[in-house]
């Protein structure tokens, strides 16, 4: 089959999702009868920043591979853009919260924890930080499935150490202290996300939901208490907040007191180990992983998960408005790979990405 001619396998039947980098297109297989999930990426030749996101995008697809991380099926290039092949999954977190205002059935809510927490330690494991896991990131299938999706943010460390990388990533509510003062990070950003995750999934509402960077520091102190010194003096010297400073945290609320009547004791344990402002005492996604909370998870790790209810309501959680800019290109729907299909073409793309300068110290987004 000519690779120009790949598309055409395809039937398109709607736009699920548009972005800066091009569109996801619900797709059906004309001879199977498949529902897929397409990418079209924009013309990366016109521009850089496609060009990038786009290759580290397919490298890090076709690196990992694990059961509730993204699988990518095919990818082709037809005139002059690249596509990706997913397969279709019913909702993303985001979706599935919107009709459950109060939150899911604890015991749903720590079986995708748990997931979120293996695809995470698969990608640490791997020295890959996602740096962008949020809602509309996760998706769920009917029978419970959460699969880590959008990989267009993440990146490759070296040693496991924290570095100098951009700090424009993840969406605001979901990022570490250490993203949000400008310093160095690394792969403690992705356990914070986790914790703020397992928090929303218990009580349907974010667990700081911060409308700028300095409230969002604020947010989460008003809960955490103060920064660290450390983190307070990278505070002060950084540009964007010269002349800012918080309002005193006299009396931190406290997660215990945030989640009273909803968290058990173990579960707080959990999320206070992902939530330490400073980034050195977070838990390593291997701790999470292996948390007591997962005890029986562990144990049923053989066997399918129990189907989450995906419920069709179409009812607005209004607080999440101020959520969804920039992220409708992240609503992508999983992608199952094929790797005897189309590699010439991916081996032309693996070479184009490894011409990309990787080694600078700063990474423009």
């Amino acid at each position: 089959m000519k690779l120009d001619n790949v598309m055409n396998k395809y039937e398109v039947i709607d736009i699920v999702g548009e972005g800066a980098y091009g569109v996801v297109m619900k797709c059906r297989h004309k001879e199977n009868g498949e529902m897929v999930a397409i990418k079209k990426f924009k013309d990366s030749e016109e521009n850089e920043d496609v060009r990038r996101t786009t290759m580290r995008e397919l490298k890090m697809l076709r690196a990992l591979k694990q059961e509730n991380i993204v699988e990518l099926r095919e990818a082709f290039k037809r005139k002059g853009k690249l596509y990706l092949v997913f397969e279709y999954v019913e909702k993303n977190m985001l979706e599935l919260l919107e009709p459950c205002p109060n939150g899911i059935a604890f015991e749903k809510a720590r079986s995708l924890t748990y997931q979120l927490c293996k695809a995470v330690q698969w990608c640490h494991s791997r020295d890959i930080i996602h740096r962008d896991i949020k809602p509309e990131n996760l998706l769920i299938s009917k029978e419970g499935i959460l699969k880590l999706c959008d990989f267009g943010f993440a990146r490759s460390i070296t040693g496991g150490t924290d570095g100098l990388y951009t700090d424009y990533v993840a969406t605001r509510w979901y990022r570490s202290p250490e993203l949000l003062i400008g310093a160095p990070y690394g792969k403690p950003v992705d356990i914070w996300a986790i914790g703020c995750i397992m928090g929303e999934l218990a009580d349907g509402q974010a667990l700081f939901p911060g409308d700028s960077e300095i409230d969002q520091l604020y947010v989460i102190q008003k809960i955490l208490g103060p920064l660290p010194d450390d983190q307070m003096k990278l505070f002060h010297k950084n540009p964007r907040f010269h002349g800012l400073k918080f309002p005193a945290v006299r009396k931190p609320k406290t997660l215990e007191k945030h989640y009273q009547g909803v968290l058990t004791s173990v579960a707080l344990d959990f999320m206070k180990s992902c939530l330490h402002l400073d980034a050195c005492d977070r838990a390593t996604s291997e701790d999470c992983v292996n948390h007591i909370i997962f005890q029986t998870d562990r144990a049923l790790d053989r066997h399918p998960c129990q189907p989450v209810k995906i419920n069709t309501s179409h009812n607005t959680n209004k607080r999440r408005k101020t959520d969804h800019l920039d992220t409708a290109l992240d609503r992508e729907i999983t992608i199952t790979q094929d790797e005897n299909q189309h590699m010439d073409i991916e081996q032309d793309i693996s070479a184009e990405f490894q011409n990309t300068n990787e080694t600078s110290k700063y990474e423009a987004m």
